[in-house]
């Protein structure tokens, strides 16, 4: 009698535990933006996780944080995550990877995009990162002097080109840097101006007004993602052509943008959070650099500043709007 009690308790615990709900895998987002901002590449993000059968809500549970353009936000949030225990964090950007790195050093992070990540300290080397970073590089620096051809081609009597940044932005020195190496080989003069705040991007502009610039080149920076709108609109006041570094200044009627696609990083990025759930871990995963460039031209603002975009330049465009 008794080893029948014993049996059935113990067959009453094998059921019991086999109809224990899987575990579903928590993960952590963390922005230096706002939702609205990062929208479009929070929905890639998705979609890459809905490729590899990850159903959010269902298959993993994303945590979304996003600090508003504030740098101390930042830091709270990734302490937060921390807390929370998730299996993995994404980071959006330098800064909220920077944010994420200083929080944990044992939960693995997978940076979206970072124009410099040995550089900026992240990770020892692309092929093995050696810590618990890994993800996607945009290598920004080597396309800063891409956008300065593309904006003398479409400025021929280009002078003086302001530089809108944020100098607290990780790779921003080496962006810099080399954006003075094609502006010396064209012999055309460069204003830097630091935006550090919102309240920083209309005295910016008055500067470069000031300073005689026909040219305007922006360079990666959560404040400037946050008040793209306003960016635009003076520019286009000023008649400044711009040549910006992210296709989100774009939809607010920015110029021109050359660069990485950041979407497919985004969605690429779902890839190494399915591999680290998988037990893989963030050192043995080499990053990626990006594969798809895109230049896109708004001829609507080109017509409303009083400019023509060449023919070749038109030519080489992945996408215009007319």
């Amino acid at each position: 009698m008794f080893i029948c009690l014993l049996v059935t308790i113990f067959l009453r615990s094998i059921s019991a535990e086999a109809q224990q709900p899987a575990k579903i895998p928590r993960i952590g987002f963390l922005s230096a933006s706002s939702a609205a901002a990062l929208s479009a590449r929070t929905e890639a993000l998705r979609q890459g996780l809905r490729e590899l059968g990850y159903a959010e809500g269902k298959d993993i549970i994303v945590e979304w944080r996003y600090a508003e353009g504030r740098l101390d936000r930042q830091r709270e949030l990734a302490a937060e995550l921390v807390r929370l225990k998730v299996e993995v964090i994404v980071s959006a950007g330098p800064e909220p990877t920077r944010a994420a790195k200083a929080a944990t050093s044992a939960i693995p992070i997978v940076m979206t995009n970072d124009p410099d990540p040995v550089g900026d300290g992240f990770i020892a080397n692309l092929a093995r990162p050696a810590g618990n970073i890994t993800g996607l590089s945009t290598f920004a620096p080597e396309l800063s002097g891409k956008r300065l051809e593309i904006l003398r081609e479409v400025v021929p009597r280009l002078s003086n080109v302001a530089i809108l940044g944020t100098s607290t932005a990780p790779g921003q020195p080496q962006m810099i840097r080399e954006s003075e190496l094609a502006l010396n080989a064209f012999k055309v003069k460069l204003q830097y101006l630091d935006v550090l705040d919102s309240k920083d991007i209309e005295p910016a502009f008055r500067a470069a007004t000031n300073g005689r610039a026909n040219g305007l080149v922006t360079l990666p920076s959560g404040i400037l993602i946050l008040q793209r709108s306003k960016i635009v609109e003076l520019a286009a006041r000023n008649r400044l052509p711009a040549v910006y570094h992210s296709s989100q200044f774009i939809e607010p009627g920015g110029l021109m943008f050359y660069g990485v696609n950041a979407l497919d990083l985004d969605r690429r990025a779902a890839t190494y959070v399915d591999k680290i759930l998988k037990g893989a871990k963030p050192a043995d995963l080499s990053v990626e650099r990006p594969t798809k460039f895109e230049l896109v031209i708004n001829l609507k603002t080109a017509k409303q500043i009083g400019i023509t975009i060449p023919p070749n330049v038109l030519a080489r465009a992945d996408k215009v709007i007319r």
